[in-house]
């Protein structure tokens, strides 16, 4: 039994031709829009590549902007194919043409629809890369002299105070690390070497922060040094007061940042697959509605259109033996062309030792 049938009279096909046609530009440009999604979340994401350790999360942009091409493909030629669906002489061209493309269509529909799901289910990766990435970035923070890592304090910096955040999980981080450089470092002072001598991998760790830790909107002036000595400072209670530093850490601020960013895209993108899958229904109604046309010399009769010609079911098994079958031919192939490999190798003449 056919899936969503419905009749059509001539009047009924021409405002589907028409609709149809307007339906596959607004989707043309939806694919642009698509496309230009992509390169601004991977600008976005290359632009803090320092601070990730892995480029799994690249995959939503990568996947985004091949849809988006692709989808401007597949509408342009869904238009130039309602444009020709009323003329007698020039429909029949399209039809070996659109099997393929329904089936190609289809794939990069749901192609749109599974970036969709990537990106509301990105977050665990997102946070994992981030959390090796800014912990090598604290790590390397003082390495200012390093061929390769001369930006990773400035980097660090930025970040830091564009987000209004500090560390990784906190501000805490910068304690478990050596983040001023050995060059600043006065090495006949007591006070250095005392710290130097308290751990055993000779680091010299303060319980301070950088200065781009600093709260600006604080009214006090900025405790970035011996945060948790209350007698080092006046009328200062480490515990019980509001730290006059950001409290937040970083990989919370990005994880939040890029993930509303992915939301907010992926609700656009969903807005845009219904767009597409309206165009690929309309396609399909006219399409199954003309063909009842084709030969017929009164082209303004009623016919019916279909989006499916058999049930779900049927289709989806009539597809999965189509599926088998094909790959049943290629093994079969295969296997003949080892065959006649092995025999061309045993007929072939032995080289006479010289």
């Amino acid at each position: 039994m056919a899936v969503m049938k419905m009749k059509f009279t001539f009047q009924k096909r021409v405002k589907l031709a028409q609709g149809l046609w307007l339906l596959s530009w607004v989707a043309c440009v939806c694919g642009a829009i698509t496309f230009t999604l992509g390169v601004f979340l991977k600008t976005e994401l290359r632009r803090r590549s320092e601070v990730m350790d892995n480029t799994e999360i690249h995959a939503v942009p990568n996947t985004l902007m091949i849809v988006g091409l692709a989808s401007i493909g597949i509408n342009y030629f869904a238009g130039r194919i309602s444009q020709d669906a009323l003329d007698p002489s020039r429909f029949p061209r399209w039809k070996s043409f659109l099997q393929p493309f329904f089936t190609v269509a289809i794939f990069f529909t749901l192609l749109m629809l599974v970036t969709v799901i990537m990106s509301y289910a990105m977050k665990g990766n997102l946070e994992a890369s981030l959390k090796i990435g800014l912990k090598n970035g604290i790590r390397f923070y003082k390495d200012t002299d390093t061929p390769g890592r001369c930006f990773q304090k400035q980097t660090i910096d930025r970040l830091q105070m564009e987000f209004q955040c500090c560390g990784n999980t906190d501000f805490r981080d910068w304690f478990e690390v050596q983040w001023i450089s050995n060059r600043y470092l006065d090495f006949s002072s007591k006070e250095v070497k005392d710290r130097i001598k308290s751990n055993v991998d000779g680091r010299y760790l303060v319980d301070g922060v950088p200065f781009s830790c600093c709260n600006p909107s604080s009214p006090r002036p900025c405790i970035q040094y011996r945060l948790t000595n209350n007698t080092a400072h006046y009328n200062y209670e480490y515990q019980t007061e509001e730290l006059n530093i950001y409290i937040r850490g970083c990989r919370e601020a990005l994880v939040n940042y890029y993930m509303g960013l992915m939301n907010t895209i992926g609700g656009v993108v969903l807005s845009i697959f219904l767009v597409q899958m309206s165009v690929l229904v309309s396609l399909r109604f006219l399409q199954t509605s003309m063909e009842a046309v084709a030969g017929q010399e009164n082209v303004e009769i009623e016919t019916e259109g279909y989006v499916l010609e058999k049930g779900v079911k049927e289709t989806a098994k009539e597809f999965k033996d189509k599926v088998l079958k094909l790959l049943q031919l290629n093994q079969v192939q295969a296997a003949e062309g080892g065959e006649q490999k092995a025999e061309a190798g045993a007929a072939a003449p032995a080289t006479p030792a010289s």
